[in-house]
């Protein structure tokens, strides 16, 4: 059997992100059957038993992650030309008050942070900013099945061949879309269920049936509800949250 990087291997596993792996190998905190692995780019047998040492183990409890609810306007990664980033939010005074997580917001809380995950400049919702490389995989990887939820508000008229093809039969960049879960929330509120994120998407899937997006807000990723944390505001994930 051919053998594989050690760093793929441990993210494959949900181990860690590469980039994790990667520290940990250099670290001397990778063990493959019982073996301290320490050379980057080290390769494996596929089925060869991983574990991390303990120092590992105690830097990710520590890792934090942060769900935000993203007003329109900020973008969700790299600041743009007019626009700030979402991660600005993350501040001590800017935490939702009602957040139940004993946790004393610490600018170390800000290392390493990044979005797992998009909502574009014109959409509000929750957006999950992290610290930890398998929670991001776990929500973005390419075999990521997790749902995300929105609330879209439209114009224009949708016949019921136009909801069907929301449901499935569109196609985007020459890529048929994965099947969703589209519905009317109220008269003019569609409810749309993904499990795949293409730029855009939701404001595309709308234009190819005749709809206008006029508000797009995304209300659940997984099992995480946006619930009643108000625009602009920010909670940490809980321990006994998972997506």
């Amino acid at each position: 059997m051919e053998k594989v990087r050690l760093s793929k291997l441990m993210s494959e596993r949900g181990l860690c992100s590469r980039r994790e792996a990667d520290v940990y190998i250099e670290r001397g905190w990778v063990y493959v059957d019982g073996e301290q692995v320490n050379v980057l780019g080290s390769k494996v047998d596929p089925g060869q038993s991983i574990t991390l040492a303990k120092q590992a183990q105690v830097q990710q409890t520590q890792r934090v992650t942060f769900l935000l609810n993203k007003p329109v306007g900020y973008v969700s990664a790299q600041p743009e030309k007019g626009y700030q980033a979402a991660v600005s939010l993350i501040a001590a005074d800017n935490r939702y008050r009602d957040d139940r997580v004993p946790l004393r917001f610490s600018p170390a809380h800000l290392i390493g942070l990044a979005p797992a995950g998009r909502l574009d400049i014109d959409s509000q919702g929750l957006l999950v900013l992290t610290q930890d490389g398998r929670i991001a995989k776990h929500l973005i990887g390419a075999d990521s099945e997790i749902e995300k939820e929105y609330l879209v508000r439209v114009q224009g008229s949708l016949s019921p061949q136009g909801l069907r093809l929301l449901n499935y039969g569109l196609s985007l960049d020459d890529e048929k879309l994965k099947p969703a879960q589209v519905s009317w929330q109220n008269r003019d509120q569609l409810r749309f269920i993904l499990t795949e994120g293409k730029k855009r998407q939701i404001r595309r899937m709308c234009e190819l049936v005749d709809l206008k997006v006029v508000g797009l807000k995304r209300i659940r990723i997984g099992k995480v509800l946006l619930g009643d944390l108000p625009v602009g505001k920010w909670r940490y994930l809980r321990e006994d949250e998972t997506f």
